[in-house]
């Protein structure tokens, strides 16, 4: 008999013997971090703590054991005049891995542990499977990632401390980018995530289809085009935290479906938008970690107000030795680009290899620039959605932020002029008509939205895994998404 098989007979003994194996409600009195803070005043008052069963030992007529619940882990102790003869013969068809509640009071081992006195206990739910096999020390441990990304709720039992913190900081860290948001007068919207038309970033989407309206529609690549749509109707500063879905390849730093950040304000162009951004960044850092600086990778970084600043152009010329500037057009540059052994791919235009350079210089643990840094003023080909940078032909007012090799985010002063929106669009359309599936489509809706008029405007667009990664630092995002997307199972992981 495997031990799936031993636990469902278990749950039949108990069903006979009268016992629901998964009552409906629970009577908790206190979680376990709290019953331990307040050990001296809850002396001699009955208290109920429940959680799941992590482990027990016998001593006779007694058994010791640890249950765990979201605040962490405590140790009780059954004995058979406490709990009487039907009872404690029960514990046998208990297994680890179970969820408990026990009643009684506190108090102190001889080994000085803090102790539940059990005087009454309830099973909450039978766990059927068993919990990850012990690693050394005897503490639960699942190091395999696959089993890990997989199965969420087996690394979280298994590897409490590191998974948790990660993932409690990703709350504090989201909570605090709304603080400082709002105390700025930004005001939180939702835009829709099924879109007629993808738009806002040069991505593939996915698509769908709307049975009722028998008509195709895309998972949204960005809210841009809809935020700002708000910006044209007359809301000054807005920001949302989407949900986004690209069809694209997955790395240590993308996954299709992904969280960001997206805001806009009115009156104001990139450089405000880089002082939001850094200040923004600094109070989510100390709030989160209680300091401005972080460890990512081994690099010490100070996210604390100002960040570096180098034009893209400086940046790639410095520390790729080629100047963008003097090969105008794609074939020039590919040829420079090769002499350099820096791949060219053929589906791409000019502006998609200048942003291949700029990987090369700052993106990933070989990053040149650690950052934090902005790299500001990109070709205008790169940038559909960006303002002409006075006094340029082909230079956009655009900035990315990058901090320990990872990019943190995109902004723009936004392009409010119609026609010029419209002529962009349509010179992405024949860089797609060219193999380039990823260029933006015409967005006629949006287009008409501008032409209502839409004021100088700034937007910032940031990473919320990404950022996460950093504070936590970890080198896959796979780390910070608690159900990443992954390759189907193979037959032998799903047996496991």
């Amino acid at each position: 008999m495997d031990e799936q098989e031993a636990r469902i007979e278990k749950l039949k003994a108990l069903r006979e013997s009268g016992i629901e194996p998964y009552p409906t409600q629970s009577a908790r009195s206190h979680m376990a971090a709290e019953a331990l803070a307040e050990y001296d005043a809850l002396q001699g008052q009955t208290i109920t703590l429940a959680g799941r069963l992590m482990s027990r030992r016998e001593q006779g007529k007694s058994v010791f054991a640890h249950i765990e619940d979201g605040s962490g882990r405590i140790q009780v102790y059954f004995k058979r005049d406490d709990v009487g003869d039907e009872a404690f013969k029960r514990l046998k068809l208990l297994d680890l891995g179970d969820i408990l509640e026990a009643s009684g009071e506190l108090f102190t081992t001889h080994s000085g542990e803090k102790t539940l006195r059990v005087s009454t206990y309830r099973l909450l739910a039978k766990a059927l499977l068993p919990l990850p096999a012990k690693g050394a020390g005897g503490d639960l441990k699942l190091f395999d990632p696959e089993v890990r990304h997989r199965k969420r709720h087996l690394d979280l039992i298994a590897n409490r401390e590191t998974e948790m913190a990660i993932f409690v900081t990703r709350a504090r860290a989201i909570s605090a980018m709304r603080s400082f948001l709002e105390s700025r007068g930004f005001i939180e919207v939702e835009t829709p995530i099924l879109q007629p038309l993808y738009g806002g970033a040069t991505a593939r989407p996915f698509v769908t289809h709307h049975n009722a309206l028998d008509r195709d529609l895309y998972l949204r690549i960005a809210p841009e085009l809809y935020l700002k749509r708000l910006i044209v109707g007359g809301f000054e500063r807005v920001y949302e935290i989407a949900r986004n879905f690209r069809n694209e390849g997955i790395d240590h730093s993308h996954n299709p479906e992904f969280t960001m950040m997206e805001c806009y304000q009115a009156y104001a162009d990139y450089e405000d938008i880089m002082r939001l951004v850094e200040e923004m960044h600094a109070h989510i850092v100390r709030e989160t970690l209680g300091t401005t600086v972080v460890t990512y990778q081994g690099a010490r970084l100070d996210l604390a107000p100002p960040w570096g600043r180098k034009t893209l152009r400086e940046a790639i010329a410095e520390y790729t030795d080629i100047d963008y500037e003097q090969y105008p057009d794609r074939e020039s540059l590919a040829e420079a680009m090769r002499k350099r052994d820096y791949p060219v791919d053929p589906r791409l235009g000019r502006g998609r290899l200048i942003d291949e350079l700029k990987d090369a210089v700052i993106k990933g643990p070989n990053a040149k620039l650690k950052g934090p840094v902005f790299l500001y003023d990109y070709p205008l080909d790169l940038s559909p959605l960006a303002k002409i940078k006075p006094g340029t032909t082909d230079t956009v007012e655009r900035f990315q932020a990058f901090v320990g090799g990872l990019e943190l985010g995109n902004a723009f002063t936004e392009l409010n002029d119609p026609l010029d929106q419209r002529a962009r669009f349509e010179d992405q359309a024949r860089q797609r008509a060219r193999g380039d599936d990823e260029a933006q489509a015409l967005d006629e809706d949006f287009i008409e939205a501008l032409e209502t008029g839409m004021p100088p405007t700034g937007g910032w667009g940031g990473g919320i895994d990404r950022l996460v990664m950093l504070l936590t630092d970890q080198e896959s995002i796979r780390e910070v998404i608690l159900f990443p997307t992954m390759r189907e199972a193979t037959r032998e992981q799903k047996q496991e």
